[in-house]
């Protein structure tokens, strides 16, 4: 119960995406003008990060070694398609909103990533949480990112006024600079409380900055032959 209980919660901070590890930038960067937006793109992974964990580690011990990252592409894709479909169907105002970043989710570096570095060893029901617990951090990013972008550049909150009368929106931020000045405002944020705590004698602190450095936990450094 311990293992389950830490590969649902890991991606909620320890392994943050995008905060964290820097994994999942284009969509980040691109959809989050909305709180809205970032929900909608957020649930899209969850939906997508789930199926398809859950497909590789069914299918891993029938799979061959030498065509897995081709048949991890070919269950995303199988996978992005029906939740074009299922947003076509009954999101279409934000299907439209999101545009040709729906169906980047294939390439999203998050998705072949967890296949790879997590699904393809080990079993379903943990590979199950641990794409559950990443979609759900993913998530949880974007829609603050896209909630911070669309109060203070817009005056709104998923379409609502926010009530601040002597308040005057900052549009930039709703506009493509804004979303590197949030981002990097967030990360500089995160960077600092880390080494706050790590002043503190905080044990978890120096592996938390690594993580933010590096790009190893995701396990794509091993697609091309690098240690």
């Amino acid at each position: 119960m311990g293992r389950a209980l830490k590969e649902l919660t890991k991606g909620l901070w320890r392994e943050l995406p995008p905060f964290r590890i820097v994994l999942g930038l284009c969509p980040t960067l691109a959809v989050t003008t909305s709180a809205k937006n970032g929900l909608g793109m957020g649930a899209a992974v969850i939906f997508v990060l789930v199926v398809s964990n859950f497909l590789v580690a069914l299918l891993r011990k029938i799979i061959p070694s030498k065509v897995r990252i081709a048949c991890f592409i070919v269950i995303a894709a199988t996978v992005v398609v029906t939740v074009e479909l299922l947003m076509q169907a009954y999101a279409y105002p934000l299907y439209l909103e999101l545009g040709i970043f729906v169906p980047l989710i294939v390439v999203n570096c998050i998705i072949l990533g967890r296949a790879e570095a997590f699904a393809s060893k080990n079993p379903v029901f943990l590979s199950v949480l641990d794409g559950l617990g990443m979609g759900l951090g993913f998530t949880l990013s974007l829609t603050f990112l896209g909630g911070l972008r669309e109060v203070l550049g817009a005056g709104t909150i998923f379409g609502h006024a926010v009530p601040w009368e002597a308040f005057e929106p900052m549009s930039i931020l709703v506009k493509a600079p804004g979303a590197f000045i949030c981002l990097g405002l967030i990360l500089a944020g995160m960077n600092a409380y880390n080494r706050w705590t790590a002043r503190r004698g905080d044990s978890d602190a120096p592996k938390a900055l690594e993580a933010i450095n590096s790009c190893s936990s995701c396990g794509l450094c091993k697609l091309s032959g690098r240690d």
